[in-house]
């Protein structure tokens, strides 16, 4: 074997012209995907902490409202625990206090969700008050 022949075929073949440009539109496809894919994610671990404080408002205001406070002190307990534009609702169903919370998903209008959570509490005035 001669030395021109081991030299020919260590050398990198050139590309075919059909082949150029094919990781830049590759490029093209694939980065605007990975975008939208992390806006999603970060969408959804935003509607997800967004329903957690839904969760902790209406705990927050199920025990104000069990300790018998004031409406409106319940209403700010719960309110102090809740996502900005939630909506609260306070009842009395028999012995139970049952506070509502519900709130727009935050981020853009497109995927808007309405989260929601409920919470129920006894009473302390019905506490004891059962016959034995």
């Amino acid at each position: 074997m001669r030395s021109s022949d081991t030299a020919a075929t260590t050398r990198p073949r050139p590309c075919p012209r059909a082949e150029r440009g094919s990781v830049t539109a590759e490029a093209a496809v694939a980065v605007p995907a990975l975008v939208v894919f992390t806006m999603a994610l970060v969408w959804a671990l935003m509607a997800a902490s967004a329903q957690i404080q839904c969760v902790d408002a209406a705990r927050a205001g199920a025990r104000a409202a069990a300790r018998s406070e004031p409406r409106a002190a319940t209403l700010a307990a719960a309110r102090s625990a809740a996502p900005p534009g939630a909506k609260i609702s306070l009842g009395r169903d028999g012995d139970l206090w049952r506070v509502r919370v519900e709130a727009p998903s935050p981020g853009p209008a497109a995927p808007s969700l309405t989260l929601a959570a409920e919470a129920v509490a006894l009473a302390e005035d019905a506490v004891g008050s059962g016959e034995r």
